[in-house]
């Protein structure tokens, strides 16, 4: 399943703007389901993790300093959107429809 939270967070200027309106309703969906998704999609981020890790133990056998830089920018990228991006997407959504009531 792919959810794209980054058109979540592009309604943040509006809504902190205090620029609310009925369209916005349309993101729910993909919150609600991001919410309900949440827990599956951080454990495949556990195992992509672990996966990473092995390969970024691998990469430093070989010396090949790319890949250690390589795994790491993803395990980064992976920690982001478990702490800022899918948290704030789900946030704006939980936001939206006390607004939108």
């Amino acid at each position: 399943m792919f959810l794209c939270p980054i058109s979540d967070l592009r309604l943040l200027t509006d809504i902190v703007n205090g620029h609310i309106t009925e369209d916005m309703k349309q993101v729910l969906v993909l919150t609600d389901q991001l919410k309900s998704e949440l827990n599956q999609m951080l454990e495949e981020h556990k195992q992509i993790v672990s996966a990473l890790d092995k390969f970024e133990a691998a990469a430093k056998k070989l010396n090949r300093e790319e890949y250690v830089e390589f795994a790491a920018d993803l395990k980064l990228h992976a920690k982001n959107e478990e702490e800022v991006t899918y948290p704030t997407a789900i946030l704006i959504g939980e936001y939206l429809k006390l607004k939108l009531k």
